[in-house]
C-alpha cells in the first residue's frame, strides 16, 4: 500500500491547500504567542528552499539543524527537504566534539544554529569541519570570518515574496523528490559506541505516520499538539511533528521543558508525545501533593484512584462498565479527576509516549484519571513505530501491536525481529554495521520481549541484560522501574554483570528526605550531608527490603549507595531523550560501585 504522498515537501504542499486558513504553528516571539497557517508555512519553507539553491544546495546535498524546537527548526527542514536536500539534525545538547563527528561523516555543507551559542560550538572546531561552507541562525549575532554566518531571514529573504516563476520552478523540485529518496540521517545517541547514521527515506516516514494514524487515531484536525521532545529525536520529529501536519492539526512549541507546566495552561493542548521521564515525574509530583494534604483529601484520592483502575478494566476487558461503578467513576472524576486534569490544560485527551519502558502502574494511573496514555514502541531504525497501543486496542505492560504491513517475530534468544516499510535504508557509509543488524530483510532491534495474543511486550535492551557471575540473566530495566515508582526514588540504576550480586546507585526524592529529616529532627548542613546520615541510609534499607520482597532472590538488591544529585543531560548520564547513559554513570560512580563490591562475602 502507497502512502498518501510522495514526500514530506508533497505533503505540505497539498495540506495547505486541503487546510486552507487553518492554524499549523504556534510559537512564541517576543513575550507573546504568534502563529503561521498551513498556507503561510509553505511560503516560508519555499522562501527557505529558493535561498538554499542561491547558496548551491543541491538534491542529495546535506544539511545539519543545530538547534533546541522552535518554528524556524519546523521551517528549515521543510525547506531543506523541498529541494531533495537531506537533513542531519544535531541535539542542542551536543558537545563540540560530538557536533564535529557528525557534521565530518554527513559531510554536511551548511548547518542552521538558533543562536551564536550553537555558532560558538563551530567555532572551536572549525578546522575539523572545511566542508561546512556557511552557517544560517536563527537569531541575529555577529559572525567570524572563518565561518560566514547569515540570519534565517536574509537566506529567505522574507520580504521577497515568491513569484509565479519561483513558485513553478520550487513546485518542479518537489515533483523531483521520489518516496524512496533519502530524506534524513539521523545519528544514533552512541550509548552503545560510536554513533551510526540512520538513512530514512520520505517513504519511510510517510507510512509510518499514515499507519499510526489509522489505527490510534492520537492526532487529529482539531488537535493541538504541545511539542517539547527534541526534534532531532525522531519520535517527536515523526509522531509530534510530520503525523500533526498530515492530519491538519496545529503544533505548539513549549518555551522550555521547566515551562511544561505554565505552557500548558496558556495553550491547551489536547496532545502530547513524550518518554517516560516526564510521566514518572508528573506522577511523582501528583502524589507529593497527595502527602501534604489532610487525611480526608488523601483518603478521598486513593479511594478514587481505585475506582478509576477498575472502571478502567472494566472498559477495556468488558467495553461497559457496571452501573454502580460508573456512578462512583462520574463523582470520583467530579471531585478528584477533573482537578487533576485542570493542571494539564482544559482539553488534554491523551499521551504518546515511546523511547523507554513505561511503568505499568503509572499508566494505570493516567488512564484512570481520564488522560490515556498510548505507548508504542520502536527505534530511530524504524521511523519509529513498530507497535502502537491505542483506545481499541490496549494492554498495561504491552507496547501494543504491530502497525499494518509490519511483521514481527522473536528470535530464539528472545530478540525482537522487525520487516515492514519503515525499516532503515540502512546506516550510512557503514556497510558493516547494517550487515549486523539486517538478515534476510529482517532488522534485528537489539530489545527482548516476547508475543502474546499480539501484543508485543518487551523485557529489555539485549546489550543491556546482566549476567551475574552465577549465570543468570537479568534485565535491569523494570527492577530499576520498580525502584523509581518507590515515593523515596527519583532515579536509580543497577549493576551485577559478572557479580555474585545487584547493587544499585539511587538518587533520593529531595522533597520526602528533607520532609523525612524535619520530622526526625535531623541536622545536616546541605543535600550532600543529608542523604548520608544514618537515619535516611537506614530508611532507604527499610524501602529496598519491601522492593526486594516483590523480586526474585537472585534479582534483589543487596547493597546501594546514594547519590546527593539526579542524573542529568549537563552531567551526561542522560541522552538528550533522557535515556541512562550506563557505561558514563558506570566511569562517573564507579569508586562507590567498586565499594559496594569490597566485601563480597554477602
Amino acid at each position: 500500500m502507497e502512502p498518501s504522498f510522495k514526500s514530506i515537501p508533497d505533503m505540505l504542499r497539498q495540506n495547505a491547500v486541503r487546510f486552507q486558513g487553518r492554524l499549523a504553528l504556534k510559537y512564541r516571539k517576543q513575550g507573546r504567542y504568534v502563529t503561521l497557517s498551513y498556507e503561510e508555512l509553505y511560503q516560508r519553507a519555499l522562501m527557505v528552499a529558493r535561498g538554499l539553491k542561491k547558496v548551491g544546495i543541491k538534491p542529495g546535498d546535506r544539511v545539519a539543524i543545530l538547534s533546541e524546537n522552535r518554528a524556524g527548526w519546523v521551517i528549515a527542514d521543510l525547506g531543506i527537504l523541498s529541494i531533495g536536500a537531506v537533513v542531519t539534525p544535531i541535539y542542542a545538547t551536543n558537545t563540540p566534539e560530538q557536533i564535529e563527528y557528525v557534521l565530518q561523516h554527513s559531510g554536511a555543507k551548511i548547518v542552521f544554529v538558533s543562536s551564536k551559542f550553537q555558532y560558538t560550538k563551530l567555532l572551536k572546531i572549525r578546522e575539523a569541519i572545511p566542508g561546512v561552507e556557511l552557517v544560517v541562525s536563527f537569531e541575529r549575532f555577529l559572525g567570524e570570518h572563518s565561518l560566514p554566518v547569515c540570519t534565517f531571514y536574509q537566506l529567505s529573504e522574507i520580504d521577497e515574496p515568491i513569484t509565479a516563476d519561483e513558485k513553478q520552478e520550487l513546485e518542479a523540485d518537489i515533483d523531483r523528490v521520489k518516496p524512496n529518496d533519502l530524506l534524513t540521517l539521523i545519528y544514533t545517541s552512541g550509548t552503545t559506541g560510536v554513533p551510526k547514521g540512520v538513512m530514512l527515506s520520505h517513504n519511510n516516514i510517510l507510512t509510518n505516520i499514515e499507519y499510526l494514524s489509522e489505527q490510534s487515531d492520537a492526532v487529529e484536525e482539531e488537535d493541538v499538539l504541545l511539542s517539547f521532545l527534541p526534534l532531532s529525536h525522531i519520535l517527536e520529529r515523526s509522531v509530534g511533528y510530520y503525523m500533526t501536519l498530515r492530519n491538519g492539526a496545529l503544533m505548539a512549541f513549549a518555551d522550555s521543558v521547566e515551562k511544561i507546566p505554565e505552557n500548558m495552561l496558556e495553550v491547551n493542548p489536547t496532545v502530547i508525545v513524550s518518554v517516560p521521564r516526564l510521566f514518572e515525574k508528573i506522577y511523582h509530583r501528583i502524589y507529593e501533593n497527595v502527602h501534604r494534604s489532610s487525611l480526608l483529601k488523601r483518603t478521598l484520592f486513593h479511594w478514587a484512584i481505585e475506582v478509576g483502575k477498575q472502571f478502567i478494566a472494566a472498559k477495556i476487558m468488558h467495553e461497559k462498565a457496571p452501573a454502580l461503578l460508573s456512578f462512583k467513576h462520574a463523582i470520583a472524576d467530579r471531585i478528584i479527576f477533573s482537578k487533576i486534569r485542570s493542571r494539564f490544560g482544559r482539553r488534554m485527551k491523551l499521551c504518546c509516549c515511546g523511547g523507554a519502558p513505561l511503568d505499568r502502574t503509572l499508566n494505570e494511573f493516567f488512564w484512570a484519571i481520564g488522560i490515556p496514555i498510548f505507548e508504542g514502541y520502536g527505534l530511530t531504525e524504524t521511523s519509529p513505530a513498530i507497535s502502537f497501543n491505542n483506545a481499541e486496542k490496549v494492554r498495561f505492560g504491552s507496547v501494543g501491536v504491530a502497525l499494518k504491513q509490519t511483521e514481527i517475530k522473536i528470535a530464539a534468544d528472545g530478540e525482537i525481529l522487525v520487516k515492514g516499510p519503515q525499516v532503515m535504508l540502512g546506516y550510512y557509509d557503514n556497510p558493516e554495521a547494517t550487515a549486523e543488524v539486517m538478515e534476510d530483510g529482517w532488522f534485528k532491534t537489539g530489545d527482548v520481549g516476547h508475543l502474546d495474543d499480539g501484543f508485543l511486550y518487551i523485557t529489555d535492551r539485549k546489550k543491556e541484560l546482566i549476567i551475574t557471575a552465577g549465570g543468570k540473566n537479568i534485565a535491569p530495566q523494570p527492577i530499576e522501574n520498580e525502584l523509581k515508582m518507590d515515593k523515596y526514588i527519583s532515579s536509580a540504576i543497577i549493576y551485577g554483570d559478572k557479580k555474585p550480586y545487584l547493587v544499585a546507585l539511587i538518587v533520593p526524592n529531595m522533597e520526602r528526605v528533607v520532609d523525612f529529616a524535619r520530622v526526625k529532627h535531623i541536622r545536616y548542613v546541605d543535600l550532600e550531608d543529608l542523604v548520608h546520615h544514618r537515619a535516611v541510609y537506614k530508611l532507604y534499607e527499610l524501602r529496598l527490603e519491601e522492593i526486594n520482597a516483590k523480586l526474585a532472590q537472585y534479582e534483589t538488591i543487596k547493597k546501594f549507595a546514594l547519590l546527593p544529585r539526579d542524573f542529568s543531560i549537563d552531567g551526561g548520564e542522560l541522552t538528550a531523550t533522557m535515556k541512562l547513559r550506563r557505561k558514563v554513570i558506570y566511569e562517573k560512580y564507579k569508586h562507590k560501585i567498586e565499594e559496594l563490591y569490597a566485601d563480597q562475602s554477602n
